[in-house]
């Protein structure tokens, strides 16, 4: 006999957590199931950033032409590495084609819906669950050292301000003389007042427990191996058996389309990609930034909190390739040395590397499987996992239990793709 459940999760990241406990809250039952650990993808080592200010999708004008000079240089921000793969060319191809101010508008506009609903909820969420994570609203800068490349970002702020994401730009010497963890030769930065940002393995760690407390079970180490539909519910082979549940929600990341081939769901894999991330923690360095911020030219991202300091970001298409890129770290301390006067901790806690979700419109997917009625996805977030943790959460709920949506799920419908 296989174990049953109301609903199964499958990924124990912080969208899978996110959703059940949205879940829980509604009265049904849970259980949570993950190949490994709790919290042990891109969830653990991103930079635990909250941003609406990150709205604007990868599809970016011009995106095009950097995206091929930078296939010539293995430590660039966002390097494909050159192989023969027709799903990745044909991803490339769809993504390319939404390299267009419109398109560019259409996804900013559906990535700040759950953005900020997202933000609003996170003090609440925060209050509400007593969830302990260094949760902090200070805001975020995006700093830059290159007066032009500052004036073509500034040029995309009234769109930002059209989805409710306010800025304020800093010239050079009045931010220097504000932050004097920066080096000389700051051209200015744009603050996001409305960001905030929390330590994400704690985050994830907290989700996790009070999903316990809350009444759901969570199982790691338990490998989902196939996934299929049966009279009036799913079926799942895992390394520990068979599950049955009533309804299947997939929430595996960058895996999903790997597991939804039992499902015969090609689309998804042709939706989406692993985008790999790097980062580094080290122990608190003397000398920090005030409050997160984005090395633009650079493209790295440095978080500080109570007992450590991270640098993160790149974005590598090398399918799910396991090695530790050497250069690519040593690209996020170089990029950091350009800026800051301490680019670096005394300890180095750990190097890391993980996957996002990247669907080709750079948009999550949230939703009912097309031809499956109790088949649920929660995958697609890209870099955005944490941020959109609560609406996102709330959102697939809302879609199982019936309820009315809080925000619009049409742009996040996963039969866009089918």
């Amino acid at each position: 006999m296989s174990e049953r459940s109301d609903i199964l999760v499958i990924g124990a990241g912080v969208s899978g957590l996110a959703t059940a406990l949205c879940l829980l809250e509604r009265g049904r039952g849970v259980r949570v199931i993950d190949a490994g650990r709790v919290g042990g993808g891109s969830s653990h080592g991103n930079c635990g950033t909250l941003t609406p200010s990150h709205a604007g999708p990868l599809h970016a004008p011009g995106m095009v032409a950097k995206a091929l000079r930078w296939m010539l240089t293995p430590d660039a921000p966002f390097y494909v590495r050159p192989r023969f793969d027709p799903v990745l060319w044909q991803w490339m191809l769809r993504f390319a084609g939404r390299c267009n101010a419109r398109d560019w508008n259409a996804s900013a506009r559906a990535r700040a819906q759950i953005l900020n609903a997202s933000r609003e909820a996170f003090p609440q969420w925060m209050a509400r669950h007593g969830l302990d994570c260094e949760f902090a609203e200070a805001g975020a800068d995006c700093v830059f050292r290159d007066p032009a490349e500052m004036d073509a970002y500034v040029r995309q702020l009234p769109a930002l301000a059209e989805f409710g994401i306010a800025s304020e730009i800093i010239d050079g010497a009045a931010y220097q003389a504000q932050e004097p963890a920066l080096r000389e030769g700051v051209a200015g930065a744009v603050r996001y007042p409305g960001d905030a940002h929390l330590r994400p393995d704690r985050y994830v760690a907290e989700l996790a427990r009070v999903v316990v407390a809350a009444g759901g079970a969570i199982e790691e180490h338990c490998e989902a191996t196939r996934v299929e539909a049966q009279d009036g519910g799913m079926r799942v082979a895992t390394s520990r058996g068979d599950r049955d549940a009533r309804d299947v929600v997939l929430a595996t990341g960058a895996w999903s389309p790997l597991l939804a081939k039992s499902l015969r769901l090609g689309w998804l894999r042709r939706a989406m990609q692993p985008g790999k991330g790097y980062s580094i923690t080290y122990s608190r360095p003397g000398l920090v930034p005030k409050r997160p911020m984005t090395l633009h030219e650079r493209k790295v991202c440095v978080t500080v909190w109570e007992d450590g300091f991270r640098l993160g970001s790149t974005m590598e298409f090398s399918g799910h390739d396991t090695t530790l890129n050497r250069r690519r770290l040593d690209a996020l301390e170089r990029g950091a040395a350009e800026y800051l006067h301490e680019p670096v901790g005394p300890v180095r806690r750990e190097e890391w590397y993980g996957w996002r979700p990247l669907s080709w419109d750079d948009l999550p997917i949230l939703g009912r499987a097309p031809g499956q009625p109790h088949l649920w996805l929660a995958t697609g977030h890209g870099m955005l996992g944490v941020s959109m943790s609560p609406a996102s959460g709330r959102l697939l709920a809302e879609l199982v239990t019936g309820e009315t949506p809080h925000i619009d799920p049409a742009p996040y419908v996963p039969g866009r793709f089918a």
